[in-house]
């Protein structure tokens, strides 16, 4: 059985089946808890491994489909917040969980561009863990009851990166249109894609830095409770 029959059988066979009902379930338990914002970042989270599975599949059919899904779970990010906000519906999980469903979603996008050898690795790697380090301070700091501010330079990292995303997936979608892998390309480096991943990365990188800087109070409270905790143990 060649790949794409085994990924035919996976996603018309019984194994998806039980991936919807196992999807239904927790919807439905997770639904009958949460406000409208938390329950479209739960939409989300779900949205994202489906996305990875049919964006894998290298079919064309199944390409488009997984970049509607993306589509779809990107709006979910903007209609959380609208309502959140429009109906004052935020929540401590809310503010934890919205983040970090933005970072699985758009990390997973990254990697899965890496895995199809459309991006470097590294490149993608950096941006990453730049982004779930920043998560994790930003939750440290709404714990402690000290939002952080997103930083300027770090709402045009998130423009750019979406930008990036959306072009690739568009250009995935279009097979009349030249070659981007990497290892079909004499020079990968010069390529558009990975001179706007390059900017990303520089970006990201900036941001980064600019974040620790600004809110190297947090970290230096953050290293004392690590220290009072690993001393009590």
């Amino acid at each position: 059985m060649c790949n794409e029959d085994k990924f035919v059988f996976l996603i018309s066979g019984k194994p998806l089946s039980m991936a919807i009902k196992y999807y239904a379930a927790i919807v439905n338990l997770l639904f009958m808890k949460l406000n409208v914002p938390n329950q479209l970042t739960i939409i989300r989270i779900l949205l994202t491994p489906l996305f990875v599975i049919l964006i894998i599949s290298e079919n064309t059919s199944y390409q488009r489909i997984a970049g509607i899904i993306f589509l779809i779970a990107s709006l979910t990010d903007w209609y959380d917040g609208y309502f959140a906000r429009r109906f004052h519906l935020t929540s401590r999980w809310g503010q934890f969980m919205d983040p970090l469903a933005d970072k699985v979603l758009v990390s997973s996008a990254l990697l899965v561009f890496a895995y199809l050898n459309l991006a470097f690795w590294w490149m993608v790697l950096i941006i990453i863990i730049r982004d779930f380090l920043v998560t994790f301070l930003r939750s440290f700091a709404m714990y402690i009851g000290k939002p952080i501010i997103t930083s300027f330079i770090a709402k045009w990292k998130t423009f750019l990166q979406m930008a990036y995303i959306f072009l690739i997936l568009i250009y995935i979608n279009i097979p009349s249109l030249p070659e981007l892998r990497i290892e079909q390309l004499n020079r990968p480096y010069l390529a558009w894609s990975n001179i706007l991943l390059l900017l990303l990365v520089i970006m990201t990188t900036i941001s980064g830095i600019h974040y620790v800087v600004v809110n190297r109070s947090h970290l230096f409270e953050l290293f004392r409770r690590l220290i009072n905790l690993l001393n009590r143990t």
